[in-house]
């Protein structure tokens, strides 16, 4: 008989049927595993398996009949032999209790949620392993718009785990032709990368409302890299992965797109917007929201200057003029580029 860590993965759950976890449902189903799709609302549930379309999430693209869908997490967790956590960051603590409560599995966590939490101020990785101290953990992040994957468009992401058997065994289940899961050995770096750029898409978005121009926003992204990058080495991440496609890359796609849910939400804001107002106009949910504060508040701990991130948390958290804040980032001291 073949060795545990060696044994193909085969039956994956994915927990979180919003955009990204409906199109990390038929990524496993195209490399031919067996997938289960764990939807929080029972009328998305319901409508999914009723249409073979999740129209709220990601309206236009099939789901094979061969995708289970339920709203019956333990179900969902059974027997299977990974598990894909694809709900938002700030709901990750509460789901995997449920997990954790609903079932006795041992099967691998891949963790698919971009944030910190608030309050706690904790990577992903540890709200789960506070939840299930026995889990083996992978990350996977990288440049990926849900509907674009769900297509079968080719797309590249990082798949990090301590563990190179797991990762190397994830890859395997998860990988084809168009879905290319690069190995990585840092799963901090690849959480960081991908908490972070969420908070540097808003700023993007802003100068995209505001008119500032390409230049200012070219600008912005780039010294939100070196954010990324202060705040990952004062974590432990290496250097390597923020400058990959779960940090640079991640940066690149989020910041240069309005398909981007929180570039998006930073353009309305530009324009004048709300924050409530550009909020309630989308369903799924801007990560860099919560983000923005988490962050912030985990650099003024860790002492660490960012000072885009501070600005983004001031303007939709602490009521910041909005061209104020950018007049305050421009009347900053010039320095040497690091």
């Amino acid at each position: 008989m073949r060795p545990a860590a060696h044994k193909p993965i085969e039956r994956l759950a994915v927990v979180g049927a919003g955009a990204w976890g409906t199109a990390l449902a038929t990524v496993g189903q195209r490399a031919g595993r067996t997938v289960s799709l764990w939807a929080h609302e029972p009328e998305i549930a319901a409508m999914t398996v009723a249409k073979r379309e999740n129209v709220v999430y990601l309206p236009g693209v099939e789901i094979d009949p061969a995708i289970s869908v339920t709203n019956d997490l333990a179900r969902a967790v059974t027997d299977v032999e990974a598990i894909l956590l694809a709900v938002p960051a700030q709901h990750l603590r509460a789901v995997v209790r449920e997990i954790a409560a609903a079932s006795s599995t041992a099967a691998p966590i891949v963790i698919c949620a971009k944030g910190i939490e608030r309050g706690t101020l904790k990577l992903m990785s540890d709200v789960v392993g506070e939840c299930l101290p026995e889990a083996k953990l992978a990350v996977l992040s990288g440049p990926t718009f849900a509907a674009e994957v769900a297509r079968g468009l080719p797309t590249a992401v990082t798949l990090a785990s301590g563990d190179s058997q797991l990762g190397a065994r994830l890859v395997a289940a998860i990988g084809t032709a168009t879905f290319r899961p690069y190995l990585g050995d840092d799963p901090i770096g690849a959480q960081v990368g991908g908490a972070v750029k969420n908070v540097i898409a808003i700023a993007c978005g802003i100068v995209e409302g505001r008119g500032l121009g390409e230049n200012a926003g070219a600008a912005l992204m780039t010294r939100g890299l070196a954010e990324i990058m202060r705040l990952g080495g004062a974590l432990g991440a290496k250097r390597e992965t923020l400058m990959g496609l779960s940090g640079l890359g991640d940066l690149s796609l989020t910041c240069n797109s309005d398909q981007s849910r929180n570039m998006s939400l930073g353009i309305a804001l530009g324009r004048g917007w709300p924050l409530e107002q550009a909020v309630a106009a989308k369903r799924s949910i801007a990560e860099g929201v919560a983000s923005a504060e988490s962050v912030s508040d985990l650099a003024a701990k860790l002492g660490v200057d960012m000072p885009i991130v501070n600005s983004v948390d001031g303007i939709l958290h602490h009521f910041a003029d909005l061209d104020a804040t950018i007049a305050a980032l421009l009347a900053r001291p010039f320095k040497a580029e690091r």
